[in-house]
């Protein structure tokens, strides 16, 4: 190919040569397109390197490590989407990083089928009791909500917070998110946010020049997000950072999206306090208005899809952060967060202890049930949890052990 374009670029040079002076505009023209073409040709793109089988350490435990055998990885290794993602790229941040648990980012809704030896394993294996050929459900209608407040004199709740992740149909997944693809999908979302009326009106802050005073404020408010972790760089969701990134919130800080982050919406709704109900109201009517306006990825079998397998279905965390000491410290504690598909944490993030008592507690189930049977599941389990307090001893007292 490279050697008919220059043979082409000669010829248009032999003409140039040969044009008089009248002919200066034709004779600029040949000589530009062939300048051209000449630098076209010079152009070899490298041959695509061929994958070889990961080497994991003895020490990793992650999905991808047990599912990416030999057998699945011949049958994936040339695999590539019509948006160019690769096994490569699927299972790259798990390969760099070993102390994955997962270790698997999905680049477009694509892989989800052209992957799928690899990631229905996963998705099966960490979405307990979940088989990839059920049809999951969904219902974001706060009237099926029973959430009355479990703390309404506010001695153990601190405040609630429920987001969804959500990805706009027609574009790659984040980890494949071309530069103006991110722009175009900033714009979009920006646009319908701006649009939003009554308690969900408020402005948008994009990270790019961003001033100092802004970031503090957004700091102080834990609203700004940062670049991802070496997981999300292995990724590739960390591209051209901030890039068409940002934060939107309302007026009274108790609606907030993330732009562009590890999938391209987070959705958020929260205040202080226990009243669940209502922060699963507002999220709705946010949510399914942006839905209305721009669609998001979805499938009947995953539901609501997600660059992380984990985040599938509902793509729902619902939290509260809440002072249980002596709740805690109970021998029955555990089985009470297994019995109600709940988990605790500290309130600094994954892997984070309890500080003063206080932990941040959530749904854990996200595949195979609905929005409404998401927080339902955090309520039951938030009740029972104060149940236990109380039953320990006075707010002030020793508990049990």
């Amino acid at each position: 190919m490279a050697s008919v374009l220059v043979a082409i670029a000669r010829v248009m040079l032999k003409i140039f040569l040969r044009c008089t002076a009248a002919h200066s505009r034709v004779a600029a023209l040949l000589a530009a397109t062939a300048l051209l073409i000449l630098i076209v040709s010079l152009y070899e793109p490298e041959p695509e390197s061929v994958m070889e089988f990961p080497t994991f350490k003895d020490s990793c435990k992650s999905a991808l490590k047990r599912f990416l055998t030999p057998a699945v990885f011949e049958k994936l290794k040339e695999v590539k989407t019509s948006g160019g993602v690769t096994l490569k790229d699927v299972v790259n941040s798990g390969v760099v990083n070993q102390d994955s648990s997962v270790g698997v980012y999905v680049g477009d809704e694509e892989s989800y089928s052209r992957f799928a030896a690899l990631i229905n394993p996963i998705i099966e294996d960490y979405h307990h009791g979940y088989k990839v050929t059920d049809n999951h459900p969904s219902d974001f209608n706060p009237e099926h909500l029973h959430a009355p407040n479990p703390d309404p004199e506010g001695v153990y709740i601190l405040s609630t917070r429920i987001r969804v992740a959500r990805n706009l149909r027609g574009y790659a997944l984040t980890p494949a998110l071309g530069y103006f693809e991110r722009l175009e999908v900033e714009r979009k979302v920006v646009d319908v946010l701006g649009n939003l009326g009554g308690d969900l009106k408020g402005r948008y802050y994009p990270l790019s020049g961003m001033p100092e005073a802004t970031a503090k404020q957004l700091i102080d408010d834990h609203f700004l997000f940062k670049k991802g972790d070496r997981f999300l760089e292995a990724a590739g969701v960390n591209r051209e950072w901030p890039s068409g990134r940002g934060i939107f919130h309302n007026d009274n800080k108790t609606f907030l999206t993330w732009v562009n982050e590890e999938d391209q919406l987070r959705i958020i709704s929260m205040q202080k306090g226990g009243d669940i109900q209502a922060v699963f109201e507002r999220l709705a009517r946010a949510v399914n208005a942006i839905e209305d306006k721009l669609g998001f990825q979805h499938t009947p079998n995953l539901g609501y899809l997600s660059s992380c397998p984990t985040n599938l279905g509902t793509g729902m965390r619902a939290s509260v952060h809440i002072k249980i000491p002596r709740a805690a410290d109970h021998k029955d504690f555990q089985k009470i967060c297994d019995t109600y598909h709940i988990q605790a944490r500290g309130i600094h993030g994954e892997h984070s202890e309890s500080s003063g008592g206080v932990y941040d507690i959530s749904n854990k189930r996200r595949l195979g049930l609905s929005e409404v049977q998401c927080v339902q599941d955090m309520h039951t389990g938030v009740v029972k949890l104060i149940e236990l307090e109380k039953s320990g001893a006075s707010p002030k007292g020793k508990g049990k052990k």
